[in-house]
């Protein structure tokens, strides 16, 4: 699929991800806090799939 031997690019490319995300909800009246929450947690599951299924 892609080889990415970077981890700091997986980083950012799952935060951007769940950062767009979570900014439609925290538009919508949801908690910032929340948001961050939900950013942070979604980047850590994509940084475990992509260690245990892409690496």
């Amino acid at each position: 699929m892609y080889k990415n031997t970077n981890p700091l690019v997986s980083i950012v490319t799952a935060a951007v991800g769940a950062g767009s995300a979570a900014y439609i909800s925290v538009s919508q009246g949801q908690s910032v806090l929340t948001g961050l929450g939900i950013t942070i947690m979604a980047t850590a599951i994509a940084l475990v799939v992509d260690k245990l299924c892409y690496r």
